[in-house]
C-alpha cells in the first residue's frame, strides 16, 4: 500500500457515509474511479478491521456491509456511486446466523438473518451450497446473499438444518437434504 492509501480511504470512507445520509444509492451502471486496495479485511468469524482493528460500531459494519459488491474475478469491492476501493474478505463477508422456518400451503420456506440483519428466503435465486474441505472432510456450508455475496452458515444454524434434513436417494448414493421455497438442497452424503 503506497503513502496515499490512508488518506485515500479515509476521504472514501468520509464519502460512504455522506452519501447514505443524503440517501444516496451505489450504482453498478457508473464506472467508478478505483481509489485504492483499503486497509480493510472481513474475518471468517464475520468482523469486520479496518487497519488491524475491530469495527465496533454496528451501524457503521452494516453501512459498508449495504454497498459490498463482488467483482466476477472474485474481488470485493465497497462501492459509493462515484468511487470503489478494494478490501479483502477470509471466506465469507456475512454470517448467517439466525434460520426460522415458515411452513404455508405444503411449502416450506427457509427464512435466515444475517449478522448484518439481511433476511433472505432460501430458494431458487439465494441458494445454499455445501463446500467439503478435502483434507479435513470439514463442511463448510453457505447461503447467496446477492450476486455472488455469500454467508456462511454458523455451525448451530447448520445443525438446525441438518435436523430438518430428509435422505433421498441421488445418483451419487443417499444424501441429506432440505426443502425451501420449491428447491431441494443437498447438504451432503451419507455414509
Amino acid at each position: 500500500m503506497d503513502e496515499s492509501s490512508p488518506k485515500i480511504a479515509r476521504g472514501f470512507l468520509q464519502k460512504v457515509v455522506e452519501e447514505t445520509k443524503l440517501g444516496k444509492e451505489s450504482s453498478n451502471s457508473i464506472p467508478q474511479i478505483f481509489c485504492g486496495d483499503i486497509d480493510m479485511r472481513i474475518a471468517r468469524d464475520g468482523t469486520w478491521y479496518y487497519k488491524g482493528s475491530p469495527i465496533e460500531r454496528y451501524r457503521l459494519v452494516k453501512l459498508f456491509a449495504s454497498i459490498l459488491t463482488r467483482d466476477e474475478k472474485g474481488h470485493f469491492w465497497l462501492k459509493t456511486k462515484v468511487e470503489r476501493c478494494r478490501i479483502t474478505v477470509d471466506d465469507a463477508p456475512f454470517l448467517a446466523v439466525e434460520m426460522n422456518v415458515d411452513r404455508k400451503k405444503n411449502k416450506q420456506q427457509l427464512i435466515f438473518r444475517t449478522n448484518v440483519d439481511d433476511i433472505v428466503i432460501a430458494g431458487p435465486k439465494h441458494s445454499i451450497n455445501v463446500r467439503v474441505d478435502p483434507e479435513t472432510g470439514e463442511p463448510s456450508p453457505y447461503l447467496e446473499i446477492r450476486s455472488g455475496i455469500e454467508a456462511l452458515i454458523t455451525r448451530s444454524v447448520f445443525y438446525n438444518l441438518v435436523e430438518l434434513g430428509i435422505t433421498k436417494v441421488h445418483e451419487s448414493g443417499l444424501i441429506l437434504g432440505v426443502w425451501s421455497d420449491g428447491i431441494f438442497f443437498n447438504l451432503g452424503g451419507i455414509d
